[in-house]
C-alpha cells in the first residue's frame, strides 16, 4: 500500500516589488508627459497630456469605474482613446500611451481593492479588433467571450460596453506584476 500524499500546497506568486502610483507617474513624466487621475465616487478618468499650462495638449484619456462584486470589487475599463495629437509627438513614449493609461487605471483599482480588470476590445473593423486584440492579450488579458449579438446573453454585454468585441479579463495583481520593471526608472 502506498504511503499517503500530502494535499498541494498552493504555489505563492512572485514576490516582486508592484510599480507604486508614483514609479507610474515619475516613469511618464520621463517620458515628458503629464498623466492625472480624477476620481467622482466608483467612476475615474485617467488623462495624459504634454506641454504647460495653456499650451497644454491632450494626447489621450481613459475611464471607468469600480464596482463591488463577490469575491473582490472589479475595475471595468470603460473606454480609452488616442487624440490626434498622439500622432503628432516627435518621440513617441517607448512603450506606448495606452501602457500608461492602463497602469494608472489598474494601480488605482488595485489601491482600491480590486481583484479583476475588465474590458471589451471594440470589435469596430476586423483588422482594428484583431490588433486591439493582440495588444491586451499581451498586456496579460484574457479573452472570456464573444460579444456578438448572436445569443440573448449578448444583450446584457451590449448595454454594458456598447457593442460587440471580445470581453476579455485580467489578475489585477498578475499585472502589476508582469508590467512592474517597465515603470521602474533606470538609475
Amino acid at each position: 500500500m502506498a504511503a499517503p500524499t500530502s494535499p498541494a500546497i498552493p504555489t505563492a506568486r512572485p514576490t516582486a516589488p508592484l510599480p507604486t502610483m508614483e514609479d507610474i507617474m515619475a516613469s511618464s513624466r520621463a517620458q515628458s508627459m503629464r498623466v492625472c487621475l480624477r476620481t467622482a465616487g466608483p467612476f475615474f478618468r485617467v488623462t495624459a497630456t504634454r506641454g504647460e499650462g495653456g499650451e497644454a495638449v491632450e494626447l489621450g484619456r481613459a475611464q471607468g469605474g469600480i464596482r463591488p462584486w463577490p469575491g473582490g470589487a472589479v475595475l471595468h475599463l470603460d473606454s480609452m482613446r488616442m487624440t490626434r495629437a498622439t500622432l503628432s509627438v516627435p518621440d513617441r513614449p517607448l512603450f506606448g500611451l495606452g501602457m500608461f493609461l492602463g497602469a494608472v487605471a489598474v494601480r488605482h483599482g488595485f489601491d482600491a481593492g480590486c481583484k479583476r480588470a475588465e474590458l471589451l476590445a471594440i470589435n469596430d473593423t476586423p483588422l482594428y479588433h484583431d490588433k486591439l486584440v493582440r495588444f491586451y492579450m499581451r498586456m496579460g488579458f484574457k479573452a472570456v467571450h464573444e460579444v456578438d449579438g448572436s445569443s440573448i446573453s449578448d444583450l446584457g454585454h451590449m448595454l454594458v460596453w456598447g457593442g460587440r468585441g471580445t470581453r476579455m479579463d485580467a489578475d489585477i495583481e498578475e499585472l502589476l506584476i508582469k508590467w512592474g520593471n517597465r515603470f521602474r526608472l533606470q538609475d
